[in-house]
C-alpha cells in the first residue's frame, strides 16, 4: 500500500455532486472541512488528491467495531453511515462497570485490543460525566495508554463544576455551534469556553436564541443528552426440508415465496427493512446433472452426466445486495429468482434456506406533491438491479465522468456497471481519480489529527 499524499480529500472526484467525508491534516489547514462540497474543496486545494470512498467497506468496519464495543457496555451509541455526522466515533455508558472490567485504564486497554482489527489507525478516548465532556476529552487527550496506540484523557469526577473547570481553558471552537454563531462569538471577542460560560445565560439566549442556551449549558458542564443505545443490524433466517427433492425452478420458486413471505412479515412487523438477501440450498448427493447451455463448451467433460461425490453435498450460496432496505417479499423473491435463472441448481434440491441480513430500521420518505413522482428513484434502482442480473455482467452500464480536463477525449469519460451483479461487488475498491493513488482510506471522526475516536462516558 502506497502512502497517501500530504493533501488528500476523501469523498469523490472534484466534479462529483457529493461532499467531503474526510481529509488529511494538511487539507484541513487549507480550510477543507467534512461536509463541504467537493467543488468547494477543490477550489481551496486544487492540487489535492481526491479519492473515491468505499462506503460499504466503511459501513461494515463500523458495524464490526460497534459490535465489539457492545461486549463491554450495555449502552453503546454509534453511527454506521459514513455520510452522517458522528461516523467514526462511539459513546459508551461505563458507569458502574469497574467491578466487571477493572479500572478505566484496564477497560480502555481491552477495548483497544478488541476494536483494533476494525479501525484504520490510532484511537482516541475521553471519559467524562457528559457526552460533550467525553467528546472534548478525546480531542485534547495527550496520555498514551501503555501497550496500545490509544491516547486518552479522563475528567475527574465531581459534577458540573469540575467538568466546567475542565472545559474553561479550551477554545470556544470546540462547541458544536453553527458557522454563523462561531463568527459572532469571534466578533464579540469570546475565545475560551470559560469566557462564554461566564456570560449571563439570559443574555446569551436573548442574542443567540435556543442554540445559545444549549451551548451555554454545554460550556457550564451541563449536558442533558443521554446515550441512545444502538440497535444492531438483525439477521433473520428460515429453512425448509424438501421431501421429495425438487429439480425445477418453479418448485423452488414456490418454496422461496413461502420463506420470503414469512421473513419479510417479521421484518415489516419490526418497522425495518433488509439490505442483503442470502439464499442457500443443498442438492441430493449422487444426483446426476447435464451440462447447461450457459456452460462453456471448452470443457470436454461438461456435457457428460456425472454424480456428485460425498455423502452430503455442500450447500450452495447466492448472496444478493438489495438496492435499498425493503420488507416486500415479492422484491426479494424476484431478485433471487433472477439469479437462479442465470445459474440454476445442477441437481435435485433437498434443502433450501433464506436469510435476510443487515435488517435496519426503515427510514421514512417524504412523498411528493404529485403521486407518479413519489419514490421514483427507489423504483429505478430496483429495476436496474433486476436488469443487471437478467442480462449479465457488463450489459447495463452508466456513463461516468473520469477527468473533464484530460487531453484525450476517451480519458474524459467512460462506462461503469449500473448495479451490483456479483455478491462481492461491495468488497472491491472503487476506481480512483486518474493519475491519483488507488489507496482508499476509511474516513475518521472529525477530531484533531483525523483519528478515529471511540468515546466512553459516564451517564449522569
Amino acid at each position: 500500500m502506497r502512502p497517501l499524499p500530504e493533501l488528500t480529500v476523501l469523498g469523490g472526484h472534484p466534479w462529483d455532486a457529493g461532499r467531503v467525508l474526510d481529509c488529511s491534516p494538511a487539507a484541513r489547514r487549507h480550510g477543507i472541512r467534512r461536509g463541504m462540497t467537493l467543488a468547494a474543496a477543490h477550489a481551496l486545494a486544487p492540487d489535492a488528491a481526491f479519492l473515491a470512498p468505499d462506503l460499504d467497506r466503511y459501513r461494515a468496519a463500523s458495524e464490526a467495531a460497534l459490535d465489539a464495543l457492545a461486549t463491554f457496555a450495555p449502552y453503546v451509541e454509534g453511527e454506521t453511515d459514513p455520510e452522517r455526522d458522528g461516523f467514526g466515533g462511539a459513546y459508551l455508558g461505563i458507569d458502574g462497570l469497574e467491578r466487571l472490567w477493572g479500572q478505566e485504564p484496564v477497560l480502555l486497554g481491552r477495548i483497544a485490543t478488541a476494536i483494533a482489527p476494525h479501525v484504520p489507525g490510532p484511537l482516541r478516548a475521553g471519559i467524562a460525566g457528559t457526552r460533550f465532556g467525553a467528546f472534548t476529552a478525546a480531542i485534547v487527550a495527550r496520555d498514551v495508554l501503555p501497550g496500545t496506540d490509544l491516547t486518552w484523557h479522563s475528567v475527574a469526577r465531581g459534577g458540573t463544576d469540575v467538568e466546567a473547570a475542565f472545559l474553561a481553558p479550551l477554545p470556544v471552537t470546540l462547541l458544536p455551534a453553527t458557522d454563523d454563531t462561531q463568527l459572532r462569538l469571534r466578533t464579540l471577542g469570546v475565545r475560551r469556553i470559560g469566557e462564554f460560560a461566564a456570560l449571563p445565560r439570559a443574555a446569551v439566549i436573548a442574542r443567540f436564541g435556543s442554540e445559545g442556551g444549549f451551548l451555554h449549558d454545554l460550556a457550564s458542564g451541563r449536558d442533558g443528552r443521554r446515550i441512545v443505545p444502538r440497535r444492531p443490524a438483525e439477521r433473520l433466517r428460515a429453512a425448509a426440508e424438501l421431501d421429495p427433492p425438487v429439480d425445477s425452478l418453479e418448485s423452488i420458486r414456490f418454496v422461496l415465496h413461502r420463506l420470503a413471505e414469512a421473513l419479510c412479515g417479521q421484518v415489516a412487523a419490526r418497522g425495518a427493512g433488509a439490505t442483503v438477501a442470502r439464499l442457500e440450498w443443498r442438492e441430493v448427493a449422487g444426483s446426476r446433472v447435464a451440462r447447461r447451455a450457459t456452460e462453456p463448451a471448452s470443457d470436454p467433460a461438461a456435457g457428460l452426466e456425472r454424480p456428485l461425490s460425498g455423502a452430503r453435498s455442500q450447500p450452495q450460496v447466492v448472496e444478493q445486495p438489495l438496492p435499498g432496505p425493503t420488507s416486500r417479499p415479492e422484491a426479494v423473491e424476484r431478485l433471487l429468482l433472477a439469479r437462479l435463472e442465470v445459474a440454476p441448481p445442477r441437481g435435485s434440491v433437498e434443502w433450501i434456506a433464506l436469510e435476510l441480513d443487515r435488517v435496519v430500521p426503515a427510514a421514512g420518505r417524504q412523498l411528493g406533491l404529485f403521486g407518479p413522482q413519489a419514490a421514483r428513484a427507489a423504483r429505478l434502482e430496483w429495476q436496474v438491479a433486476d436488469l443487471a442480473i437478467r442480462f449479465g455482467e457488463g450489459r447495463v452500464l452508466r456513463a461516468v465522468l473520469h477527468d473533464p480536463d484530460a487531453r484525450l477525449p476517451e480519458d474524459r469519460a467512460g462506462w461503469s456497471e449500473a448495479a451490483a451483479v456479483r455478491p462481492d461487488e461491495s468488497e472491491r475498491a472503487p476506481r480512483a481519480t486518474s493519475e491519483r493513488p488507488t489507496v482508499t482510506p476509511a474516513p475518521s471522526a472529525p477530531v484533531a489529527g483525523g483519528r478515529s475516536t471511540p468515546r466512553a462516558g459516564r451517564p449522569r
